[in-house]
């Protein structure tokens, strides 16, 4: 499931190429067809994120909601759009640009309400500006009283929204916490620096289009160690690194599930 940052951007991106514009908007596989209706030569005016949803907004119409969710995909091309084929649930084009998306988990016009309601329910974002200072302290509330692990909380949208399994196995790591700590074991100093580094680390997420953990000093060019080889791309310590030796202690990666997902870590530098 893409996390916080590839939604952001992809935010960005439909607004780069579509905001204060009129688009075509159409539904060839059929499950969006009223709602791509309602919205067809309407002009783009808002595009944003709230953790793992997006959300681009048509003042006459309301709001495109969408959560992509394991399966889902948005891409986007050039020129004049080819005939489109019958997976795609939304296609957004003009005449020199179009984005397609298909297999989302939801796909929907909804109203103002109706999304501000979606925000209400969700934790605070590291990526939204207004969450920067006050996201943390909202997500500490809940935490300092939680009987529940902090690699659990952190993957709890209603805790905070945007962190996934990549981002929350990598800022443990980073700051030496073990993931079966309980959330009240943390310290408030511990939790600050968590947040901190995610609202970092995410907003490089967005800005490289990729998640990239690893500070300078454990680059491979200056560790002398081979690149990581890996469909997720940069360069991580511990997601999906099971088994294998970490950069820093040399020990042994751990891998274990979480709340039905792979949990990484390693029990040589992350000790409770």
């Amino acid at each position: 499931m893409p996390e916080g940052h590839t939604i952001h951007r992809l935010a960005a991106d439909h607004f780069e190429t579509f905001g204060g514009r009129p688009v075509l908007a159409a539904s060839p596989q059929g499950k969006f067809a009223d709602g791509a209706a309602l919205i067809n030569g309407q002009v783009l005016d808002e595009a944003e994120a709230h953790g793992k949803h997006l959300f681009l907004g048509f003042e006459a119409t309301g709001w495109v909601h969408i959560h992509l969710g394991l399966f889902g995909r948005l891409g986007f091309g050039t020129g004049q759009a080819p005939p489109p084929t019958d997976t795609v649930r939304l296609r957004l084009a003009t005449p020199t640009a179009y984005a397609d998306l298909r297999g989302p988990t939801t796909c929907g016009l909804i109203t103002d309400g109706e999304k501000q309601a979606i925000h209400e329910r969700l934790g605070p974002d590291p990526l939204r500006p207004a969450a920067e200072g006050a996201g943390g302290e909202r997500a500490w509330a809940r935490i300092s009283r939680s009987r529940s692990t902090i690699a659990g909380l952190l993957m709890d949208q209603k805790v905070l929204a945007g962190v996934g399994n990549v981002y929350r196995a990598e800022v443990l790591f980073r700051h030496g916490v073990d993931p079966y700590r309980l959330g009240r074991d943390l310290t408030r100093r511990e939790w600050d620096a968590i947040w901190a580094d995610l609202v970092l680390l995410m907003r490089e997420g967005v800005r490289n289009n990729r998640i990239d953990t690893v500070r300078p000093e454990h680059l491979p060019e200056a560790m002398n160690r081979a690149p990581r080889v890996d469909d997720h791309g940069g360069e991580v310590y511990v997601y999906r690194r099971a088994r294998q030796p970490c950069h820093l202690c040399g020990g042994e990666i751990r891998s274990a599930e979480l709340a039905a997902r792979n949990l990484f870590w390693c029990p040589g530098c992350q000790r409770r």
